[in-house]
């Protein structure tokens, strides 16, 4: 499961759709799943520190800047009769601080979709068809990215519109079998951003709605007991989730670049008929 993970995660093929058909098929059943979805998800952000660690350390140096320039602007404002002499600061004054309003403006209709969806989200996932029928959209999805014209937009070409939309396309992608990195670098590429930034937001992107993902999942576990043996497993899990993770994020520069999804399309089209069938062959 840790290598589904790791490969799903950041190919667009969707881990949580994969990670469905695997526990349906095999009939997974784990006293401590919540805990090991945690682990899994931990894993695949350490791949995403590790290859964007210079861009994640300036984003949040610059989100800190942000705030303490709203905090002193905010002073300025109620302060204005005595402080005459003091002019307001400009907040968004470079790409990096351009980057980080986008990722926020993105989050929120993440957030809010994927908490108000994450009981359907979640009895979605005991189910082949769903996965199956979002596979195939997802499919689709990867052949409209291949033959979309390339883009030039960067942060500072991009508008907070364009990142709402992402931030929508993106909470679309809880859905088990909608690939959240097809669906976003799609709505990327089509809103025409740069491929290579395109693959960089989305997967920057990912960091907030996992944690936020982790967070909901933390809330579910409570006091939870795990034995020597369930922990080593865990922990297995979680190092080739990362290890296989970084790969697939350096193996999707070159896809993404190269419109070499068609691959990937395929795969999906086969992987959702098969769901698909074998949803109804059980019944």
């Amino acid at each position: 499961m840790g290598l589904i993970q790791g490969l799903t995660e950041f190919l667009p093929v969707s881990s949580s759709g994969h990670l469905a058909l695997f526990r349906i098929l095999f009939r997974v059943e784990a006293d401590t799943g919540l805990l090991f979805d945690v682990l899994l998800h931990i894993g695949t952000l350490i791949a995403v520190f590790v290859v964007y660690w210079r861009d994640i350390i300036r984003l949040l140096w610059e989100l800190v800047s942000i705030i303490v320039d709203c905090v002193y602007n905010g002073t300025v404002f109620f302060g204005r009769r005595r402080w005459t002499d003091r002019s307001y600061r400009r907040i968004v004054r470079n790409s990096y601080r351009k980057f980080v309003v986008m990722v926020i403006v993105s989050t929120i209709p993440t957030a809010i979709i994927g908490y108000v969806a994450q009981d359907f989200v979640e009895m979605a996932s005991g189910i082949l068809l769903i996965p199956g029928i979002c596979l195939l959209i997802t499919a689709g999805l990867l052949l409209i990215c291949d033959f979309a014209r390339d883009g030039k937009k960067r942060p500072k070409q991009a508008s907070c519109a364009n990142a709402f939309i992402i931030g929508i396309c993106q909470g679309i992608a809880t859905l088990p079998g909608i690939s959240r990195s097809g669906m976003t670098i799609t709505a990327c590429v089509l809103s025409g951003f740069d491929r290579r930034f395109a693959v960089e937001y989305s997967f920057i992107l990912s960091i907030p709605a996992i944690l936020g993902a982790l967070a909901l999942e933390l809330k579910e576990i409570g006091s939870v007991t795990v034995s020597a043996t369930q922990a080593g497993n865990y922990v297995i899990g979680m190092i080739v989730a990362a290890a296989v993770g970084y790969i697939c994020i350096r193996t999707m520069l070159l896809v993404v670049r190269n419109k070499k999804f068609k691959v990937f399309a395929v795969y999906c089209l086969a992987v959702g008929i098969l769901s698909i069938g074998g949803h109804f062959y059980l019944a």
